[in-house]
C-alpha cells in the first residue's frame, strides 16, 4: 500500500508504520480471548442512500478513467481536477489495481458503466497480469509503470500488496459469469507460492527485493494482514499451515473505557482485509474482529474528539495519507505524526459498515460545508486541513478503493457477499477456527 507523488523512491504506507514501531510504539501483546459487540442494523434511505450512490459512483469512476487500457493497471493516485483525461504520471499500484477490480464489479452492478466494456477491461487486466506483468514465485511488486509494468526502482515485491490485488481478481473471479474472467483468476490465485514468503519462518516476510532478499520485517501484529494468512491458509496449490493464523500476536488498547485488539496503526488496519472478507457473526479464539473495529472506530473517533481545537462530530477522521508535508502514516490512539487538524475522507468512509451514523454525518458534512473544495471528479480530496486552508490535489487509488467498496458493503453488502462465494474463503475461515457467533 502507499503513497508518494514521484516514481523516485518511493516510501510504502507500511514500512512506514513498521519503522515507527521497530522503534518500540508498539503496544504490549496479549493472546488472551477477545471480543467485541457487533453494531446492529442500518437502513440507508433517502438522502443518505444517494449521497452513498454518488460517493461510489465517483470512486468508480477513477478505476475506469486512472487505469491502463493494454494492463488495466491503476495509477497509485491522479488530479482530482483531469475532466477525464489520464493523469501524465505513470507509477501504478497493484493493490489500487485490487480495489478497482472490485469497484469495476460495482459499477457493472448499477449499471454505471457499459457491461461489455468493464468485461473487456476485467479480462484484459488479469491476462496481461497473469502473462505480461513480471511476478516472482506469483507475487508482484508494489509500483511498477503503468503501461510496461517495469518494476519502479527499489520497491519490493510486496506480499501485502499482492494480496490486496488478489482479492480484486478473486472478486472478479466469483462476479463474472465468464469463462475466460474465471480461468484467468484461478491462474493467478493458484500461481502464488505462499510457503515461499514465509522464508523458513512462522510468520510472512513483508516483502522481497532482488537486489537484498527478503525484508526484515515480518506480519507478526494484528492489523490489515488477516487477508494475507486467510488467503494463504485457503490456497488449493500452494497453502500455509493454518497455524500460521496463530503465529501473529493480539496487541489490545485501551482508551476511555474502550478495548480493542489493535497495533500502534491508523484505523486503515482496522479496514482493509473486511472489506472483502466477512468477518460478520463469526469468531476465532481470541475475537470477533467485525465487533473489534466497531470499538477500534469508536475509540478512533473519541481520539480525534478529544482535540477541540480541531475536530468536532462533522470534522474528524485521519489515516495514512496526503497532508501539507507530503505524506504520513498517522492515527490514534495512541498518537502517530504530526497530527496537524487535517482531515481525511476515507478514515470515515472505510470505516461506514462499522459506524454507520457517525461516518454518514462526517462524511455528509465534509462536502456540505467545503463544496467544491474537498470534492471533485471521484469524490473526495484524499485529504484536507481546513484551519490551514490547504486542499490535496490528488487522489489515491487505495484510499478511493477502501471509501467505494466499505460504502457498498454498507448499502448492500454486495462485495461481501461475492467475495465470500469463493470456496477458499470458506475453507480458510474453517481451518482458521472460526465458529458461528
Amino acid at each position: 500500500m502507499t503513497k508518494q507523488s514521484s516514481l523516485l523512491s518511493p516510501i510504502t504506507r507500511r514500512r512506514m508504520i513498521w519503522v515507527s514501531a521497530a522503534a518500540g510504539v508498539l503496544s504490549l501483546s496479549s493472546r488472551d480471548g477477545f471480543a467485541a459487540p457487533i453494531a446492529g442494523g442500518f437502513k440507508l434511505e433517502g438522502g443518505n442512500a444517494q449521497f452513498i450512490d454518488e460517493l461510489i459512483r465517483s470512486g468508480c469512476l477513477f478505476f475506469w478513467e486512472q487505469a491502463g487500457e493494454k494492463s488495466g493497471q491503476v495509477l497509485d493516485r491522479a488530479r482530482n481536477d483531469l475532466k477525464g483525461a489520464r493523469d501524465p504520471r505513470r507509477m501504478a499500484s497493484i493493490a489500487a489495481t485490487g480495489f478497482g477490480l472490485t469497484a469495476l464489479c460495482i459499477a457493472d452492478k448499477y449499471g454505471y458503466l457499459p457491461h461489455d466494456q468493464v468485461v473487456e477491461r476485467v479480462r484484459t487486466t488479469l491476462d496481461w497480469h497473469l502473462n505480461q506483468f513480471p511476478n516472482v514465485h506469483g507475487f508482484y511488486y508494489h509500483f511498477s509503470d503503468i503501461d510496461t509494468g517495469e518494476r519502479v526502482k527499489g520497491v519490493e515485491l510486496s506480499s501485502i500488496d499482492t494480496s490486496l490485488l488478489l482479492c480484486g481478481v478473486l472478486t472478479a473471479r466469483a462476479y463474472f459469469d465468464d469463462a475466460k474472467i474465471k480461468s484467468l483468476a484461478t491462474q493467478i490465485y493458484e500461481r502464488v507460492e505462499w510457503p515461499w514468503m514465509l522464508n523458513g519462518g512462522p510468520t510472512f516476510s513483508m516483502g522481497w527485493h532482488p537486489e537484498e532478499g527478503f525484508l526484515k520485517a515480518r506480519w507478526e501484529h494484528y492489523c490489515e494482514l488477516m487477508m494475507i494468512y486467510l488467503l494463504a491458509i485457503g490456497s488449493p496449490s500452494h497453502p500455509v499451515d493454518p497455524k500460521s493464523w496463530d503465529a501473529w500476536t493480539r496487541p489490545v488498547v485501551h482508551y476511555k473505557g474502550l478495548s480493542y485488539i489493535s497495533g500502534n496503526d491508523p484505523i486503515f488496519t482496522h479496514q482493509y482485509s473486511q472489506a472483502w472478507y466477512d468477518f460478520r457473526g463469526k469468531h476465532d479464539r481470541y475475537a470477533n474482529y467485525y465487533g473489534n473495529s466497531i470499538t477500534a472506530t469508536r475509540a478512533h473517533k473519541e481520539f480525534c474528539l478529544s482535540m477541540p481545537k480541531w475536530y468536532n462530530d462533522d470534522y474528524w477522521g485521519i489515516s495514512a495519507s496526503d497532508y501539507k508535508g507530503g505524506y504520513t502514516a498517522w492515527g490514534g490512539p495512541p498518537k502517530q505524526g504530526p497530527i496537524d487538524g487535517s482531515v481525511v475522507p476515507n478514515a470515515a468512509a472505510g470505516s461506514l459498515p462499522f459506524l454507520p451514523e457517525d461516518c454518514l454525518r462526517v462524511l455528509k458534512a465534509l462536502r456540505t460545508h467545503y463544496g467544491e473544495k474537498a470534492w471533485g471528479r471521484y469524490g473526495f480530496l484524499d485529504a484536507f486541513n481546513i484551519h490551514d486552508n490547504w486542499y490535496d490535489g490528488d487522489v489515491l487509488g487505495i484510499d478511493q478503493g477502501i471509501s467505494v467498496i466499505m460504502a457498498e458493503n454498507l448499502r448492500s453488502g454486495f462485495v461481501w457477499e461475492t467475495f465470500m462465494k469463493n470456496p477458499e474463503t470458506g475453507k480458510a475461515f474453517e481451518l482458521a477456527g472460526f465458529h458461528k457467533d
